[in-house]
């Protein structure tokens, strides 16, 4: 799978673009704030239909004006498609693929397959829980549509549930309806956690040996998954919160509250690793993703690495650049030299200056 080429018109700071894409490896390069990770956001954009900053659609396009669109050209298996999406500030986006509108942006998961790496990842394991559940479903939504579908029927559930919660304190009778939407929330959320612990069990097998090779055969990594309720608990734990849960006007018990940790050697890294150890398992995280995603779906994704080099130590650098080349990888970065100096094939050559290709080898 690779993309061919992309064309963006009012997308963040570019006016219009066009950009053909080499199968290879691809370097966009260029002073920061000139454009480069607007690219790499496009295009998981078209593989996601959300933004990797979790930026909202109005916040994408280009500043004084309503509309904005992107254009993927993708090839896989000899095949060429078409990806549309048309940004609208005060609508939802509206996408297309081959020029056929699709009905759910659901639709479109799946048709490409992207892993995104950069700096911010590298803070995966000790910042908030929000950060590793989203890596957990953005990657499952990638490879498993029923995941899809149960996550995102259960996250309307939520959202409904919590509206009765905050009504109720104006209308106590509508208590209850409280169990017709903890049955749902039970259905949906109880197989949301059941693909989730699989998934878990799927990465450890991977990542053992990519994070011993990485930390120079001195730890062992195991991932954790850390359900908020078991699912044969799930239904006496949300009846044993009914009452904190009114009080507080949210839905305090479920799948949107889990968390995963990473033991190394035994220590949870996530309170008490140093920040090297932090970054190592990181890393390994994002490389068993590519993994994951060739095992499941038998097709390479496309990386995206935006300014990781610059973070990592020369025994890490190395590992990733091992990964370049492949596959089709897009690179930003603010200078060749790094590239030079690993002696690294690169196909091709762009540089950004305000939203613009000034030049291209």
């Amino acid at each position: 799978m690779i993309i061919k080429s992309l064309e963006l018109t009012n997308y963040r700071n570019y006016d219009s673009l066009n950009i053909n894409f080499s199968e290879g490896t691809n370097i966009l390069y260029g002073n920061n704030a000139q454009g480069k990770t607007n690219i790499l956001e496009s295009i998981f954009l078209c593989a996601t239909t959300k933004s990797h900053k979790g930026s909202k659609d109005k916040e994408i396009i280009k500043f004084g004006h309503e509309e904005s669109h992107i254009r993927a050209y993708i090839e896989k298996n000899d095949i060429q498609q078409r990806i549309d999406m048309h940004l609208r500030s005060s609508k939802t986006k509206a996408i297309a693929i081959d020029e056929m509108k699709i009905k759910k942006a659901a639709e479109l998961l799946g048709l490409l397959k992207v892993v995104f790496f950069s700096p911010e990842d590298l803070s995966i394991i000790k910042n908030g829980p929000a950060e590793r559940r989203r890596f957990i479903d953005m990657e499952l939504c990638q490879i498993d549509n029923f995941y899809l579908y149960n996550l995102n029927n259960y996250n309307k559930i939520v959202n409904q549930r919590n509206v009765l919660l905050k009504d109720l304190y104006m209308n106590p009778s509508l208590r209850d309806t409280i169990n017709i939407w903890n049955s749902q929330l039970i259905s949906y959320g109880s197989k949301v956690i059941e693909r989730r612990k699989v998934f878990i069990d799927q990465l450890n097998e991977i990542i053992r040996d990519i994070h011993k090779t990485l930390s120079g055969g001195k730890e062992d990594i195991t991932i954790v998954y850390e359900p908020n309720t078991e699912i044969e608990n799930f239904e006496a734990e949300l009846i044993k919160c009914t009452e904190k849960d009114i009080k507080l006007k949210q839905t305090t018990v479920g799948p949107h509250r889990d968390d995963i940790s990473f033991m190394v050697d035994g220590i949870d890294i996530r309170k008490y690793g140093s920040q090297g150890q932090q970054r190592t398992a990181a890393l390994s995280l994002k490389l068993s993703e590519i993994e994951l995603i060739k095992k499941i779906t038998k097709e390479n994704p496309i990386l995206l690495l935006d300014d990781v080099l610059s973070e990592l130590d020369s025994n890490r650098q190395n590992y990733l650049l091992n990964y370049i080349g492949k596959m089709q990888t897009i690179v930003t970065c603010t200078g060749l030299d790094e590239f030079i100096n690993n002696r690294f094939e690169i196909d091709k050559v762009f540089k950004i200056e305000e939203g613009k290709i000034v030049s291209e080898s």
